[in-house]
């Protein structure tokens, strides 16, 4: 039960934390813009996906080759669930991109609501702890966005005053 508990906590790191440090180290690839989805289409295939394989686990353990499998298409489709937020094509704005990842944060963690429900509470927590990073992202872009707007507050008063005035 341990181990289980520590596998899902390391799967919500995965997607949580490591697939977006990949996807900044690696964003000026044209990969990254061959694979990219739309964002109405990424967040609910990515939340679909996650609760698909997060609840039918839980529900039906499978065995470990099948697990592999599952993790490794868990992880290919948060890569494009991030990739609105921190990709190139199909790049969301700084509000839609706020948006997103504060719709997405509590959506995630439904399954693992569903998990503690069916009886692993442990791993159930454990993987709502290990996908708190992607509030913490959602926070992050906002405070990044306010402060770019108040930076063009700011100067847009310069701006006009270096006008001509007729």
């Amino acid at each position: 039960m341990v181990t289980e508990a520590v596998e899902m906590g390391w799967a919500a790191f995965v997607i949580a934390v490591l697939v977006p440090a990949v996807i900044l180290i690696t964003r000026p690839s044209r990969f990254w813009q061959r694979v990219t989805l739309p964002p109405a289409a990424a967040l609910p295939l990515f939340l679909l996906l996650h609760a698909a394989v997060t609840l039918g686990s839980c529900r039906y353990p499978p065995g470990p080759l099948l697990h592999r499998a599952l993790d490794a298409v868990l992880i290919a489709g948060s890569f494009l669930f991030w990739l609105p937020v921190l990709g190139i094509r199909h790049r969301l704005s700084d509000p839609g991109r706020c948006m997103y990842l504060f719709l997405a944060a509590p959506l995630l963690d439904m399954p693992a609501v569903g998990m503690i429900a069916l009886g692993d509470t442990f791993g159930g927590l454990t993987m709502i702890v290990a996908m708190l990073p992607i509030g913490i992202a959602a926070m992050v872009v906002t405070w990044r966005w306010v402060i770019d707007e108040e930076r063009i507050q700011a100067a847009a008063p310069e701006l006009s005053s270096e006008s001509p005035t007729a």
